[in-house]
């Protein structure tokens, strides 16, 4: 009778280690995810962390989550000079072109100003009531598409504000300031990358390759560029005007930062001399990440 109890004790005690951690597994992204910034979010760690670790990560907690577990919804946000939505004013064929030249499917809504949110604007909403194009019998109403937006303080941990998005089934949310106007913008998708790293999607240019050619005289190409080669590709110069210093830069984005002067926020076109345009696609507020390039053919 004894050696059986001790048999299963040990039994119990070996169990691969795959066993144990599988109920954990099934959970779900999510749910791992806060399981880990958990801790954070009342302001101490857990208090059996030290003793398993011996004052080190746990060995399932990835370092950039206990990293995140000190970061607010200020670090990660995009300004409001950067944030892209719609007046409650604009009409259909306005808002098609908006969701065109941006590749976002959301949009918050405004009336009057950015400062008075009405709502957001999901792309699956307006493509259901009037086909992908615009085009419908049914009047064009923006408040009757309209979804909630969540509304957060800057100081927010960003755990705190996972779990909300999560539970209230969110994926976008306004930052709004002391004073309660908007302040910044904030998707789920930026709280992932503080996570797992850069998200790319479908229309996102492949890492492999620099550039996409769109059509005649266009391109949609990462700020990363060689400047060299990208010149080879269009067949002309972009490096002879008398505001680019050749020795200086060595990418697109380069480029794009010394005509300007500053980083460009997402949405900015900036003229080359040369007659190019080139549009910031995506950016946050530290560097350019993506930008399509009209030649001067097609920018006229």
């Amino acid at each position: 009778m004894g050696d059986s109890t001790d048999g299963s004790s040990m039994a119990a005690q070996s169990a691969p280690l795959d066993d144990q951690t599988e109920p954990r597994v099934r959970t779900g992204f999510f749910r791992r995810v806060i399981g880990a910034l958990s801790p954070s979010d009342v302001g101490e760690a857990a208090p059996d962390d030290s003793a398993r670790t011996n004052g080190q990560a746990p060995a399932h907690v990835p370092l950039d989550m206990m990293s995140l577990r000190r970061m607010r919804v200020e670090d990660v946000a995009i300004p409001k000079s950067e944030i892209i939505s719609v007046p409650d004013t604009i009409g259909k064929e306005e808002l098609v072109e908006v969701f065109r030249d941006t590749g976002l499917s959301r949009l918050p809504v405004y009336s009057g100003t950015l400062d008075t949110p009405v709502g957001m604007l999901h792309l699956k909403d307006f493509a259901l009531r009037h086909g992908f194009n615009g085009k419908a019998a049914e009047a064009f109403e923006i408040h009757k598409m309209l979804r909630p937006l969540l509304y957060v303080p800057p100081s927010m941990p960003i755990g705190v504000l996972l779990q909300k998005m999560q539970t209230e089934r969110r994926h976008m949310a306004l930052v709004i300031d002391e004073y309660g106007g908007v302040d910044g913008l904030v998707t789920i998708e930026d709280l992932i990358e503080q996570i797992i790293g850069e998200i790319e999607d479908e229309h996102d240019t492949d890492e492999a390759e620099h550039w996409v050619k769109e059509k005649e005289g266009q391109y949609l190409a990462q700020a990363k560029s060689p400047l060299d080669e990208f010149e080879a590709e269009i067949g002309m110069s972009l490096t002879e005007a008398d505001e680019v210093d050749e020795e200086e830069i060595d990418t697109l984005g380069g480029l794009v930062f010394m005509l300007l002067g500053r980083v460009p926020v997402r949405g900015e076109v900036i003229k080359h001399p040369a007659g190019a345009e080139f549009t910031v696609v995506d950016a946050d507020p530290r560097r350019i990440k993506r930008l399509r390039v009209r030649l001067p053919q097609a920018a006229a």
